[in-house]
């Protein structure tokens, strides 16, 4: 069996320590790395190219939010998972627009953590409840257009109503069958939906999409 290879990245020996002994009790994961700071973690990620970067969201040298940043560009196949004391509304939408799959607060009870970790490993975004519902309120002052206006700005695509939810779960890195299933629609009505959005921004490719509306909606800068 293939083990989740992880890496932690976090200023507090303590926590590094701990996370890796409750990680690698697990028989399928294998702690690959850890890392004191945000470049460190950038650099061992590029050498060891684990499926998974559990990263404290404060640290020094290089924050979380710009090591998620610049693993995302540069290694997208792993996955990011910031790890955090705080859930204020900055963090999580930046660290979001920047790619994380989601967040983990440093309380979260052992067993719920790896349960965790495994789901985020797969891709699938980890919100806590808590901090799901203050998501769900920022994407709510995203913008809105009338349905009959082009939204200003020559260059910026028009999004119907409908393309613009669909948008807003895309930006969360929700998968095309968890967005089907929160709107009310089967998979293939879905896919007709992005592929017009993807038309509309010119690309295919789902990470070019992504990053471009979030920049569009969220002012992240994915470069």
């Amino acid at each position: 069996m293939r083990k989740l290879r992880i890496l932690i990245a976090d200023d507090q020996t303590l926590m590094r320590d701990g996370l890796k002994t409750i990680l690698e009790l697990e028989d399928d994961m294998e702690v690959v790395g850890t890392a004191d700071n945000g470049r460190e973690a950038c650099e061992l990620t590029e050498a060891l190219r684990p499926d998974l970067v559990i990263m404290d969201v404060k640290m020094p040298v290089m924050n979380g939010v710009a090591g998620t940043r610049w693993i995302k560009k540069h290694v997208p196949e792993t996955n990011v998972l910031i790890l955090t004391t705080y859930d204020t509304d900055e963090n999580i939408i930046e660290a979001l627009a920047n790619g994380a799959c989601g967040f983990l607060l440093k309380d979260m009870p052992g067993d719920r953590l790896v349960a965790a970790v495994r789901e985020a490993a797969s891709g699938q975004t980890i919100l806590p409840s808590n901090v799901a519902a203050k998501l769900a309120a920022r994407l709510r002052t995203m913008p809105k257009w009338p349905e009959d206006e082009h939204p200003p700005g020559k260059d910026v695509p028009y999004f119907t109503n409908r393309e613009k939810e669909i948008i807003r779960y895309m930006i969360c890195n929700y998968n095309n069958k968890e967005i089907a299933e929160m709107l009310g629609l089967t998979e293939g009505t879905l896919k007709n939906y992005i592929t017009v959005i993807y038309d509309k921004i010119g690309t295919r490719e789902r990470l070019k999409a992504v990053s471009y509306l979030k920049k569009l909606f969220l002012g992240a800068d994915p470069s």
